[in-house]
């Protein structure tokens, strides 16, 4: 299974591009968008949208659960972040991403790790035969991580 992780000076990069292509959509450059852009700089890996506008309303209590949303529709159309789905149904950004990839999920602890292409080719091999293209980023796979199932492999 691979993990991967974006550099924080590729999403530093990507980030301080914000401003001005969110004006030439026609949007202003906000307080509360700022806030998101500054929570969002400096999580890793994966933030679901109630997340985000709690540590929002940290930096700016004025921010507006709608607020968080529309911009993050947005980055999404602009690249800067993309969403999924866990096995619950929640929306869960992240960011950055270097390449679209799936989700492995511990039903014991809610450990979270990444699926790459090569991790799920087969199965995405053998749907492509039946005529099924597979949307990776929305792939999401439950079971048990090694320690919680008591393989004696330590996690990576």
């Amino acid at each position: 299974m691979t993990v991967q992780r974006v550099s924080r000076s590729s999403r530093s990069t990507a980030f301080k591009e914000v401003r001005s292509r969110l004006r030439s959509r026609g949007l202003r450059w906000t307080p509360q968008r700022r806030a998101l852009i500054d929570v969002l700089s400096a999580t890793d890996g994966h933030v679901t949208g109630a997340e985000l506008v709690e540590l929002c309303r940290d930096r700016d209590p004025e921010t507006t659960p709608s607020t968080v949303y529309r911009t993050l529709e947005v980055l999404e159309e602009i690249g800067l972040v993309k969403h999924s789905h866990g096995r619950d149904g929640r929306q869960e950004f992240h960011i950055a991403p270097a390449s679209e990839h799936g989700h492995a999920i511990c039903e014991n602890c809610g450990e979270v790790r990444e699926l790459s292409e090569g991790d799920v080719a087969g199965l995405v091999g053998s749907l492509g035969k039946r005529g099924f293209a597979v949307d990776l980023s929305h792939l999401t796979v439950g079971g048990l991580c090694p320690r919680c199932g008591n393989s004696g492999v330590p996690l990576a």
